[in-house]
């Protein structure tokens, strides 16, 4: 049974649209013209976008540019859209105009069916021109969503290695440089480090959102604020910014505010370091966890699904690689972002849906990574002692703590010497070494090697 239509009308003509939507003409070509895929600009987007417009309508209301019963129309209609109860209606591929023009479109016409006898570019669009509205909706909903989500999620991993740390910190381990075998560690003190480098780009992220912060909103069309009423940014952002309880401030040049998208750059290399970050320390759990018996087998991961279906009884790390898996797709989708922002001609930048979509599910896969990770793999980690002392113990690089006694050249012989015969280095040196019986063993102590 084919769908029933209706004749809607823009400055181009007329367009069949579903009898059923919400929009109208312009988002009807926009479907027609970009049938590219399957991707949609999300929930945190939309939710930007309804505040975007229904901060537009407070404010065109307060300056009397918008009769107040219009205004009252308009901020119902968009705290609708803002609640996600019309997010069908959002129906326009993500691969489309590179300004967004089709999205901000969208939304007015969606408002202005809600609202009755408004139209979405005279009213919902008053003082606002796609250009700045939605690079605004990507700041908005980049800042709400690392705050609502991300930040607290980094916050719960840290937690947990941070304890892990503590639990481990008498716990005594080999180093590793190169993958080769090092001098002793404390394992709390490897653990200490994971979680330091959690801190550290959870600081990284919070310095890149001042930029964020900046709205373009007001700069209309390329930066002059051409047919925005006086005092209609400050008013926007101001009641954005009580909204969201977030310090969004007005661009103080709006034509570097919509020309570039170089704070989401900045935001996007500090979500890709973190994912970096977390690259490295999952990859380091799940290698000194590796066997359990023909690996390194330092540490036991929770064991939370069958790991083969065909090898009974063996269990893999998938939590962490689940966990890269994530860090790849953020690292890959920096890329794009990168390529994106490199890509503003003149006043505008042409690729910012591509920039909304993958910098929100950057966001939004490492806020939901993080603490998956925390509490479904490193939680549950253990240390295996006798496993970590015999390793230890079997070290090459413990001839290091022989060096002020017997020099490095005699005591990298003795190394060659244990490698050559299998034995260990406490073994050849009390042989070989000249070294009183005592004396080594207090060189060869481990806790006085961290």
């Amino acid at each position: 049974m084919s769908q029933p239509f209706r004749t809607e009308h823009d400055s181009m003509g007329a367009v069949q649209v579903p009898a059923s939507a919400l929009y109208g003409a312009q988002t009807q070509r926009a479907v027609e013209n970009f049938p590219i895929s399957r991707l949609r600009l999300g929930r945190s987007f939309l939710q930007a976008l309804g505040r975007i417009k229904s901060a537009a309508a407070q404010t065109n209301g307060e300056l009397r540019f918008l009769p107040s019963a219009t205004a009252a129309a308009i901020r119902k209609a968009a705290d609708e859209v803002a609640s996600g109860q019309h997010d069908s209606q959002f129906v326009v591929d993500v691969f489309q105009t590179g300004s967004g023009t089709s999205t901000n479109m969208n939304a007015n016409e969606v408002i202005a069916k809600l609202a009755g006898q408004v139209h979405p570019n005279d009213h919902v669009n008053l003082g606002q021109s796609s250009n700045d509205v939605f690079p605004t909706a990507i700041h908005i909903a980049a800042a709400e969503t690392a705050h609502g989500e991300l930040l607290p999620a980094m916050d719960a991993l840290h937690r947990a290695l941070d304890e892990k740390s503590r639990q481990f910190w008498n716990v005594l381990k080999i180093g590793r440089t190169h993958l080769q075998d090092a001098v002793p560690i404390r394992l709390g003190q490897e653990f200490g480090a994971y979680a330091r480098q959690v801190e550290l780009c959870r600081a990284r992220i919070v310095a890149a959102l001042d930029g964020i912060y900046e709205l373009p909103l007001g700069g209309t069309a390329v930066g002059s604020g051409i047919n925005a009423p006086r005092g209609f940014a400050a008013g926007a952002i101001q009641h954005l910014a009580e909204a969201t309880g977030l310090p969004f401030r007005e661009a103080k040049n709006h034509f570097e505010a919509q020309a570039s998208r170089d704070a989401v750059a900045f935001l996007s290399a500090a979500l890709k370091t973190y994912a970096l970050a977390l690259t490295k320390i999952a990859n380091d759990i799940r290698w000194s966890g590796s066997g359990p018996r023909c690996g390194l087998g330092e540490l036991r991961l929770p064991e939370v699904q069958p790991g083969s279906s065909i090898m009974p009884g063996k269990v893999n790390p998938v939590i962490a690689e689940s966990l890269l898996m994530v860090c790849a797709q953020v690292i890959g989708h920096d890329a794009a972002i990168s390529w994106c922002c490199a890509a503003g001609s003149f006043e505008l930048n042409t690729m910012m849906p591509l920039i909304a979509y993958d910098l929100l599910e950057s966001i939004e896969l490492l806020a939901a990574g993080s603490p998956n990770f925390a509490a479904k793999c490193v939680v549950g980690l253990e240390a295996n002692e006798e496993r970590l002392s015999e390793l230890m113990e079997r070290s090459l690089a413990l001839c290091t703590a022989l060096t002020p006694e017997i020099g490095y050249d005699r005591a990298a012989e003795l190394a060659k010497k244990a490698s050559a015969t299998g034995k260990t280095i406490r073994e050849v040196a009390q042989a070989d070494s000249g070294i009183a019986p005592a004396r080594l063993d207090e060189l060869l102590d481990p806790w006085k090697m961290i």
